[in-house]
């Protein structure tokens, strides 16, 4: 069943996209368009929720997936979509077929952990699917792939692996090489890993438009890792940022053979984190994205600039290689003294853009005060960078005043998901993110928004900010205890 929102204002509404600024953070909040609603009704899951929102742009067209319906302990009744083929104007959603039995025409139990891209040699949009059995415990059973022309009309899924008995599958991610000269057009390729062989890194190809997907392949040494991201270089190289199986540290691996062969980890960064307060699960997993010329961004929330680990900022290194890392910088959202905490960050670099040149945007979770308790106020925010973060614009708010207690819960904490999205049609941006309003009896009411419009460009005379002469606080680390076991999707 697919629904339509026209999400039209008039012009007067511009107005309300005018900032006013304090500490670098705009206090003017952004108007929102609802792209998506919760209507499944069984009683094994929580309704209305949506989490975990990805999204990819082509053209004037961006699709984004999430979770609908989230079950405590792991998984949501379906993949939802929503799809806007005039950028951003209006949205048509619906749910994936195939996958699950609460959807009706699929055999799993459950969903999640959504990704989406585009390959444009065999012009197909393809959405990435954990599908989730709950016999024996909810754990990840199967790596799916849905195909769609148009990115609203969507076939079932395609099997790219089935795990073996007492296997446990987790974050899967889907890229595809996107560039008509690379030795290896076309090729896409998923990362995913096995929490029950200590979150060993799996990796398959596809040479077909996502038809049909080679057998599972480890790196060199055989390396562990939770969360990685396949982005592709214009000659063809695969780099695959993704955090160690306890979340502490950033690593990356790479493949320059089209996928036959991966090479061993090799460490970005360690991670500094600062537990986030509210009871929320906010874990430190990365976003990735990368510019025209093949440079990687990662980017993670980190307290490594904030004395004694206060609050989070979000932090990001780059390679153009994917061996090579620059030390983590800081988005200069606001002062290192502030009591802001930044975390869940959505990177996104406009198409065509790279180097000195490149026009970043970044969505991302704040808590204004980072010691909230249990009375916290959490937001979203959107700023960016038109020179490849030499200097951010002013942060703006999109969305506020969201109690964590009006989120689904889950066995590791109050849940919007483990990620966020941006996407850019042109030189604008969408953020796309869960929000909730307070809950009606036990329902609640969390549903996936977006800007109604798309945020523009860095204006000239606009005030610009730079970390550029911030240094991490000597012997930074973390304020909570470092995990013991790999994380997987029910963490406890």
């Amino acid at each position: 069943m697919l629904r339509t929102l026209d999400v039209r204002l008039a012009l007067k509404s511009l107005a309300m996209l005018v900032p006013t600024f304090l500490l670098g953070i705009a206090a003017a909040q952004v108007p929102l368009t609802q792209i998506s609603s919760d209507t499944f009704t069984n009683t094994s899951s929580q309704h209305e929720t949506e989490v975990e929102p990805a999204s990819y742009s082509v053209g004037n067209t961006i699709v984004t997936l999430f979770q609908i319906g989230r079950f405590t302990d792991g998984g949501a009744s379906d993949i939802g979509f929503s799809t806007s083929t005039n950028g951003g104007v209006t949205w048509t959603h619906g749910n994936l077929p195939g996958i699950t039995k609460v959807e009706g025409t699929g055999k799993y139990d459950r969903a999640s952990d959504p990704s989406i891209t585009y390959n444009t040699k065999f012009k197909v949009w393809l959405a990435e699917t954990l599908a989730l059995s709950s016999f024996g415990g909810a754990h990840g059973a199967a790596v799916l792939v849905s195909s769609s022309a148009d990115g609203i009309t969507w076939s079932n899924p395609v099997t790219v692996s089935t795990v073996e008995q007492g296997g446990f599958y987790d974050k899967p991610w889907i890229g595809c090489d996107n560039t008509p000269t690379s030795k290896y057009y076309g090729n896409c390729y998923m990362e995913w890993d096995d929490f029950s062989l200590f979150d060993l890194i799996e990796m398959s190809t596809s040479h077909d438009g996502g038809k049909t997907w080679s057998f599972k392949k480890t790196t060199a040494a055989s390396d562990s890792g939770n969360g990685g991201i396949p982005l592709v270089q214009p000659n063809g190289t695969v780099i695959v940022p993704i955090d160690d199986p306890f979340l502490s540290s950033v690593l990356a691996f790479k493949s320059t053979d089209g996928g036959n062969s991966w090479t061993s980890t090799v460490t970005v960064a360690i991670i500094d984190e600062h537990g986030v307060a509210g009871g929320m699960r906010a874990l430190p997993l990365i976003s990735a994205q990368m510019d025209a010329a093949g440079t990687v961004y990662v980017a993670w929330a980190d307290c490594r600039f904030r004395a004694n680990c206060t609050s989070n900022d979000i932090v990001y290194s780059t390679s153009a290689n994917g061996t090579n890392w620059t030390a983590p910088k800081r988005v200069p959202i606001d002062l290192t003294s502030s009591t802001v905490d930044h975390f869940t960050p959505g990177f996104a670099i406009q198409k065509g853009t790279s180097g000195s040149t490149a026009h970043i945007g970044l969505t991302y979770y704040f808590f204004p005060k980072a010691s909230c308790g249990s009375v916290c106020n959490l937001s979203v925010g959107y700023i960016s960078s038109s020179n490849g973060g030499s200097t951010w614009s002013a942060a703006q708010t999109l969305a506020k005043g969201i109690n964590p207690s009006w989120l689904p819960s889950t066995t590791s904490g109050q849940m919007t998901g483990d990620f966020i999205a941006t996407s850019f049609v042109d030189t604008k941006a969408h953020g796309v993110f869960a929000t909730a309003k307070a809950p009606v009896g036990s329902t609640l009411n969390e549903a996936m928004e977006t800007n109604q419009f798309g945020m523009p460009d860095v204006s000239p005379d606009e005030p610009q900010f730079s970390s550029a002469n911030d240094k991490p606080v000597p012997n930074a680390h973390s304020d909570v205890p470092r995990r013991t076991q790999p994380h997987r999707d029910d963490e406890r």
